[in-house]
């Protein structure tokens, strides 16, 4: 299967997501350098967070109100949804600025290692779709993508246990602070939303998947 992305009926809803999708990169940018979302260190529950939340729920508040976008969702292919997910490998940035004590290694390495451990999976994955389409509707597909979400729970988790509220916990005073700010905001303020959404885009195309060939099963004669 693939997308649809080009057929008239989705270039006003393609219209509408990449105006969003501008308008929440501008928004990175905004909060990022102004700072309005850094964690006190006081707080388990890192503020910059929301700005990841809010896009996640903006897209499931219109998948469930919207029929047009449901069906401009739902007509991306499993192949292209999983090889964006090669990207993940950039966390390695994570590892990188935790090398130079720029971060603390109980954030950088679960999410660091996480992405890409995530990134170079995808590229598994995708051999197996190419090699066998049924794969996508599979249990291991699935799992592909609900560990992707998972890596992302770990990093917010890690992210407000190293913020400073626990000092123990982050040896030499070094925080996630910067992950508050610009530049390293647009991970959870842009990257981190996007890569949420189209995990979910792929459950929903694999349970819609599921629920046809279960109907087209039960539509076929059975053998006398």
């Amino acid at each position: 299967m693939t997308a649809q992305t080009t057929s008239p009926n989705h270039r006003p809803v393609i219209l509408a997501v990449a105006m969003l999708a501008a308008l929440q990169f501008a928004a990175a940018i905004v909060i990022g350098n102004s700072g309005v979302l850094a964690n006190s260190g006081l707080s388990m529950f890192p503020p910059i967070a929301i700005s990841a939340f809010v896009p996640v729920t903006v897209f499931f508040g219109a998948y469930a109100l919207s029929e047009r976008f449901r069906q401009f969702v739902l007509s991306f292919d499993l192949r292209t949804l999983t090889l964006v997910q090669m990207w993940r490998v950039v966390g390695f940035t994570f590892l990188t600025l935790y090398a130079y004590d720029l971060l603390p290694g109980l954030f950088a390495w679960p999410a660091g290692a996480g992405d890409v451990a995530v990134g170079l999976m995808a590229f598994v994955v995708i051999r197996r779709l190419d090699r066998d389409p049924d794969y996508g509707t599979s249990t291991d597909y699935l799992r592909f993508h609900w560990l992707g979400l998972f890596d992302f729970a770990v990093a917010v988790a890690t992210a407000g246990l190293a913020a400073g509220a626990f000092p123990a916990l982050v040896p030499g005073g070094i925080t996630t602070a910067p992950m508050d700010v610009w530049p390293l905001n647009i991970f959870p303020s842009f990257g981190v939303p996007a890569f949420i959404i189209l995990h979910s885009v792929a459950l929903l195309k694999v349970r819609q998947l599921r629920r046809l060939s279960g109907a087209n099963t039960t539509a076929l004669p059975q053998a006398a």
